[in-house]
């Protein structure tokens, strides 16, 4: 025994791949072949003709017939056509008489024939008739089972005395098909195998499949030599006989070597299934010569196989009972949490009790929500826990034991982050949980080397061949986790779930409450103000999420109209609180009547000061009606549109940064007069801004569609009707000019 530092998982190398697709293409299915321990017929019906013979039919029925009336007496070949009529299950075994001697007939029908098993009653083991007789006690001692270990202790205890095999496992699947031998009941002499683990090339997917659909396999020598079939390809088909049904089937060479290897002359099989999935086996095994348990005895271990996989499902959730518990206490505090303080997820997951890692027993935690990461306990970077979530997620797995196997590049984060469980938050935004567990080296017991070469070297090529060494051998293995349990998961996914309704819930207030707000910041009707035309248009987005637009008209003291179009950066309730304060603080200093460009810098103060981390756009224009006389301040929004008799320009002298972005500006004003025809058309970036346009030339483009001397409300139709803006976001228009 020979302890080593393992890869990061306990997986078996690689073996050569055209070894591996040989294997998957044995016809383990249809051998051609039976064992020799009985014979079969597959015959037509309703006429019984055998069309396909077993080579040894006539050692075993004294001839090889033509019709199964060749060898039945007229009572069973009656009793045998009444079966056929019915279910074929609630017919086997038949027990009828053959050339002297009692023979056990089994039935079922494959490939549009009906296959007839023949197995003699003589040379058959048969347990004690006490045995039976305490079915029932031995059916309630499975039942009381209060763990899985005393679950399979019993099956392994039971089935042994049953069949007589001399050493009888409980085999259980991981979720990579290596197995572990998690009960034994064995002769006193032999040495334990319990806790040993068998790589999944032991048992290839291929027989894997076969094991999930027929329950039992019985090979009572394992030194057999290989009945063939006669034809080799059934006459209805064309094709070798599907013998996957036949308890009789021949099975491959590469497993007979490895029954050698092991010193096993005899085994059987049967399998544990749970809820439809093959989870493990009932290992029996008989080393001192041939064995052949009853067809009587083998029905009964099979059916203690299925008692067990129907006790599976809730066994194993009765010792995972108290972990589930907890875990759904802490989900419910924790929803319970959220629940008192909804506008702020982060803080009720993070600064209560208990927190997010609190949920789920790991390292350490994190949370982003809206954007933004906390991190709990110990977790790796921050800069690279959004990469690993991601990665992780990529594959369509929510959870890894082994994360560096799954995602390379997280090999070096093994200590905190070996074990990651995540599941998203709101979909599609990035936003995330995650819980982290740190490597736990632990010490595997492989029966035999798994890292041993598996292939050999054949005129055909390479072919897998079974190990030679199966004493037990130790590996320690690293980059390997606590492995996340299913009620782990799946708390995780509900916490997750919760967050993205109570999301998807606040949004929709917060868009209705914004909408409200933002309904309040436009005008119900225009000022009438002597000489002045004015038209205002406002056109919220089609996904109906409020945007930061606002636009505003005020009379000045000196006589002088003051028009506003402005943007807040964001979204929804929080832009539309904002845009409620930006409007009212302008109006303030715009009535102190000090010029558009002090306006502007009065307001920039405001977000310094109270907003911080804000950002909005602004333009202001200073019209008197009596004089035409114009003055422009501009604070990072699109330029005014200025339309004259002999031109068409944007105002962009002068224009200033966007509010909020530096602590102290000084805004330039621009002057001009307007002419009896000119007129101004004030905008917002959703008017001209499309992501398969470039902005220049959409800004030409509504150049282009405006003209002097047209009535504001018909230029706004004609801007509109030109330009046709997407309805991705809001769009807000005002134009003016002199009467």
């Amino acid at each position: 025994m020979t302890p080593i530092a393992s890869t990061p998982s306990p997986d078996v190398p690689e073996v050569d791949d055209d070894a591996l697709q040989r294997c998957a293409d044995e016809p383990i299915a249809v051998p051609g072949a039976i064992q020799p321990h009985g014979a079969l017929l597959a015959v037509t019906e309703p006429d019984l003709a055998v069309v396909v013979a077993s080579a040894n039919a006539a050692d075993v029925l004294g001839a090889t017939p033509a019709s199964l009336a060749d060898v039945l007496g007229p009572a069973d070949l009656d009793r045998l056509r009444a079966g056929l009529a019915g279910d074929l299950a609630e017919v086997d075994p038949l027990r009828v008489t053959v050339d002297g001697a009692e023979v056990d007939l089994v039935l079922h029908r494959a490939d549009g024939l009906l296959v007839t098993e023949w197995e003699p009653l003589a040379g058959a083991e048969q347990a004690d008739a006490v045995w039976h007789t305490r079915l029932a006690l031995v059916l309630q001692r499975l039942s009381a089972s209060g763990t899985l270990d005393e679950l399979t202790a019993s099956l392994a205890r039971d089935v042994r005395a049953l069949t007589g095999f001399d050493r009888v496992m409980v085999y259980r699947f991981d979720p990579d098909w290596n197995g572990e031998v998690v009960a034994e009941d064995r002769r006193a002499d032999l040495e334990p195998f319990l806790g040993l683990r068998y790589p999944a090339s032991d048992i290839p997917a291929q027989a894997r499949a076969l094991y999930a659909t027929n329950w039992l396999r019985l090979i009572p020598d394992a030194t057999y030599r290989r009945v063939p079939l006669e034809p080799a390809a059934n006459p209805v088909t064309g094709r070798p006989l599907d013998l996957s049904g036949a308890m009789l089937r021949s099975v491959s060479p590469v497993h007979l070597e490895y029954l050698a290897n092991m010193g096993v002359v005899a085994s059987m099989s049967v399998s544990l299934v749970n809820r439809g999935r093959l989870w493990g086996l009932i290992s029996c095994h008989s080393y001192s010569g041939p064995h052949r348990p009853s067809y009587a005895d083998r029905v009964a271990a099979e059916f203690l196989g299925r008692t067990a996989s129907l006790l599976l499902h809730t066994t194993v959730e009765a010792g995972e009972q108290g972990r589930v518990v907890a875990v759904a206490q802490r989900q419910a505090e924790l929803v319970a949490a959220l629940g008192r303080t909804p506008r702020t997820p982060a803080q009720a997951l993070t600064d209560g009790t208990p927190t997010v890692l609190d949920l789920l027993p790991a390292c350490g935690a994190a949370v982003r929500l809206e954007g933004r990461l906390h991190l709990l306990g110990t977790t790796p970077p921050a800069e690279r826990v959004p990469g690993l979530v991601a990665a992780l997620l990529a594959r369509g797995r929510p959870a890894t034991d082994a994360l560096g196997s799954v995602v390379p590049e997280a090999a070096d984060v093994a200590d905190t982050a070996s074990g990651l469980l995540a599941v998203e938050v709101g979909g599609g935004r990035g936003d995330f949980l995650a819980w982290f567990r740190p490597e736990t080296p632990r010490e595997v017991t492989w029966g035999g080397n798994p890292h041993t070469p598996k292939t050999v070297e054949t005129e055909a090529g390479p072919r897998l061949s079974p190990r030679r060494s199966f004493a037990a051998w130790r590996e320690t293995v690293r980059g390997t986790a606590t492995p996340w349990r299913a009620h782990e998961v799946e708390a995780a996914q509900a916490l997750a779930a919760h967050l993205t309704e109570s999301a998807l819930l606040r949004a929709g207030e917060d868009n209705r409450l914004a909408a409200a707000l933002q309904r309040t910041l436009l005008l119900e009707a225009l000022p009438e103000v002597p000489g002045v035309a004015l038209a205002a248009r406002y056109r919220p987005s089609a996904a109906d999420v409020v945007g930061g637009d606002w636009y505003d008209l005020v009379p000045l003291p000196s006589g002088r109209l003051a028009v506003v179009l402005g943007d807040v950066a964001g979204h929804g309730l929080a832009a539309a609180s904002v845009t409620a304060q930006l409007r009212h603080a302008l109006r303030a200093h715009l009535l102190r009547d000090r010029g558009p460009a002090a306006a502007l810098q009065g307001l920039g103060e405001v977000i310094t000061a109270l907003l911080p981390g804000e950002m909005a756009t602004a333009v202001v224009v200073e019209l008197d009606p009596a004089t035409g006389a114009v003055a422009v301040a501009n604070a990072g929004h699109l330029p005014v549109l200025h339309a004259a008799a002999d031109r068409v320009r944007l105002l962009s002298e002068g224009r200033g940064p966007a509010l909020g972005l530096l602590d102290e500006v000084e805004y330039a004003e621009t002057r001009l007069r307007l002419a009896g025809p000119d007129r101004l058309l004030l905008y917002s970036d959703g008017l001209v801004e499309r992501r398969d346009v470039p902005l220049p030339d959409r800004l030409d483009a509504l150049c282009a569609a405006v003209a002097a001397g047209e009535e504001p409300e018909a230029l706004l139709d004609e801007v509109l009707a030109a330009l046709d803006p997407a309805d991705a976001d809001d769009v807000t228009l005002v134009a003016l000019g002199r009467t």
